[in-house]
């Protein structure tokens, strides 16, 4: 059926078949999806080419891109600059050593789409290998042989398809972030900071606010989540191989699978709708397992912790701006919901990437500073066992007591306390002041009788 699908034959409305694969129906998505498909029947091997999402992410980011104009590269280089300076008081970790870039729409997909395939990656896989658990399922005995040769063909289609889908949300997603680091997690390879004026602008479009100000606090934040990946160089692989850790635990529900591929006919537009809702709404991907659960809270304490951090690390740099506070609960409200492609991309990979206790993990560390400052509160960072855990975000005075030195204060007392409890019950008296022992010498001859 593939083969003659893709030499022209069977009867299938090629502007279907895109519709059910999630991507636009317009004639160059279809000429992209068929040559991408033929291409991946050709070359079939155990890798996926990702080079489709690059074409599509690039190509949807372009269609409404605008260029950087000499006039907003030198404001945003110099608000960079005083970015930079304001940052220095605020926080202990050094400059950057390369300066930040201004990237275009385009330019942003193609620096973070290396990362987004490395996420990406183990969902593709697994569908790929669940459709040809499918077809082993059902096809007929006669047909058992040729399935058995067909699993890397299967990858092959299944991984471009995806490539395709994943090229779609990146390429909408570009018009969205206003950072390199606006998602929260480092995207560019190099660790630069990055900003994106065409989105800064339409970012601030809407607000009563100078565009001066949203500038200059965009830079701030931007740049303290660069200094802090910089800082931690541990802090990159950690959060990367957690995320990755996680997808590798997806597993397709293939009896959802079973059920669209019983009697599908791509030329019927029921079944083209059904299939891409299904893929849409994250459908084909089962319920998480326990520690799949357990995974994902570390990530998101992880991310929140992040997220808090470069707030408050933010908000400290920033409070010369008369609008920060406002500019600052837009930015939270606006991670709390996320946009259309980060809604997209949690329902193709089955993980959101937006912090859910960003606001506490803002207050706790709001709350260390105010206790022991920024250094002692930065030094947290050098190593992840060092780190505040989930339940210091709900409660930070046990992380601010070991910090200051209360904990072993309090320790001591316990542990006191705790000997004297032990000694009476074993019915020893405790001795007092004086008592129990030789008398204190008066140094005035011998001691009464």
């Amino acid at each position: 059926m593939l083969r003659n699908l893709l030499s022209g034959g069977g009867g299938i409305d090629p502007a279907q078949l895109a519709g059910a694969a999630g991507l636009p129906n317009d004639p160059a998505s279809v000429a992209a999806l068929f040559s991408q498909l033929q291409q991946a029947m050709s070359h079939a091997d155990d890798g996926i080419d990702w080079s489709a999402a690059l074409r599509q992410g690039e190509q949807r980011a372009a269609s409404a891109q605008l260029q950087v104009t000499d006039e907003e590269r030198a404001r945003l280089d110099q608000a960079l600059q005083v970015a930079s300076l304001w940052l220095d008081e605020a926080v202990v970790f050094g400059r950057l050593p390369d300066s930040p870039e201004l990237l275009t729409r385009r330019g942003w997909v193609a620096a973070t789409m290396p990362i987004w395939t490395q996420l990406a990656e183990p969902v593709a896989l697994s569908i790929a290998d669940a459709l040809t658990r499918v077809m082993r399922e059902q096809a007929p005995e006669e047909m058992q042989s040729m399935i058995a040769g067909a699993s890397k063909l299967m990858r092959g289609i299944g991984g471009a398809m995806f490539a395709m889908q994943l090229g779609q949300v990146v390429g909408q997603l570009a018009s969205e972030v206003v950072s390199g680091g606006d998602v929260g997690i480092p995207l560019q390879a190099d660790g630069r900071a990055a900003l994106i004026p065409q989105n800064v602008a339409e970012f601030g479009a809407d607000l009563d606010i100078p565009s001066s100000e949203i500038e200059l606090y965009l830079a701030v934040r931007e740049l303290a989540h660069a200094r802090l990946f910089r800082h931690a160089r541990w802090l990159r692989l950690n959060l990367i191989s957690a995320i990755t850790a996680y997808a590798r635990g997806i597993e397709i529900d293939t009896e959802r699978l079973e059920q669209l591929a019983e009697g599908f006919d791509p030329s019927n537009p029921t079944n083209t709708d059904e299939l891409r809702h299904a893929v849409e709404s994250g459908a084909l991907i089962s319920a998480k397992s326990g520690p799949q659960q357990e995974a994902l809270a570390r990530l998101e304490t992880m991310l929140a912790l992040i997220e808090g951090w470069v707030d408050q690390a933010t908000a400290d740099a920033t409070s010369r701006l008369p609008k920060s506070d406002a500019i600052a609960e837009t930015i939270r409200r606006r991670r709390a919901t996320g946009g259309p492609a980060e809604s997209a991309f949690a329902t193709l990979v089955g993980l959101e990437i937006r912090p859910r206790r960003m606001r506490e993990a803002a207050a706790m560390w709001r709350a260390v500073t105010d206790a022991v400052g920024i250094e002692a509160r930065d030094a947290l960072w050098a190593h992840p066992d060092l780190l505040p855990t989930s339940e210091d975000l709900d409660d930070p005075t046990s992380l601010i007591a070991r910090l200051t030195g209360g904990e072993s204060a309090v320790s001591e007392a316990d542990e006191e306390f705790d000997q004297a409890l032990e000694a009476l019950l074993r019915g020893e008296t405790p001795a007092a002041p004086g008592e129990g022992g030789e008398a204190p010498d008066s140094g005035d001859g011998p001691s009464p009788v």
